[in-house]
């Protein structure tokens, strides 16, 4: 723990910075490793063993290369001799591959009203699909104004009609459930 001054106009405060929570993503490098004894893993791969921190660290010297706490809370303690900057760098873009590849899936809502008819409804069909197909998930929502909200019961066969519909392709994840003024239903890609 740590103490830092930051002086406003007219007052100085102070602020405690806790260190753990800044070097968090930082693995311990050379000097760093406190430990009295490592398991130490080469540049190729290749097992050391257990040794000294001191012994380790002076194996990756005569390398030219770092020693870096990869795995903290084995016992004892795991350190690979590695280039830092190249190991940090190899993270990093591991990283990014890694959240480039995420598919991030999409929930895309179509509305509907009581008194559709059955080519705009298929038009609905449609565009529920081209959704379905490309992986996201659909809302299907059925909203009431007015005077529609006395027939709610009667007008619930519009989304059965269309999960129906959508049989091949999607399956119903949540049901026709009533909320407030619309009626909706969950709609995912069928595996």
């Amino acid at each position: 723990m740590r103490h830092c001054f930051f002086i406003a106009p007219g007052r100085v405060e102070a602020m405690k910075v806790n260190n753990r929570d800044r070097d968090r993503d930082e693995l311990f490098i050379n000097e760093r490793i406190r430990d009295r004894e490592v398991r130490v893993i080469s540049a190729d791969g290749e097992q050391l063993g257990i040794m000294s921190s001191r012994d380790a660290l002076r194996l990756a010297e005569e390398a030219n290369l770092d020693l870096v706490k990869i795995s903290p809370n084995a016992k004892p303690p795991v350190c690979k001799i590695i280039d830092y900057g190249k190991y940090k760098y190899e993270k990093t873009r591991k990283e990014k591959d890694a959240k480039r590849k995420q598919h991030v899936v999409e929930i895309k809502e179509i509305r509907l009203s009581p008194n559709i008819d059955t080519n705009d409804l298929e038009t609905k069909i449609n565009a529920a699909r081209k959704f379905l197909t490309k992986g996201n998930r659909v809302k299907v929502t059925l909203r009431f104004r007015g005077r529609e909200m006395a027939h709610m019961n009667a007008s619930s066969h519009i989304l059965t009609d269309f999960a129906n519909a959508l049989v091949d392709c999607a399956v119903v994840e949540k049901t026709p459930r009533v909320e407030g003024r619309s009626m909706t239903m969950f709609l995912a890609e069928k595996r």
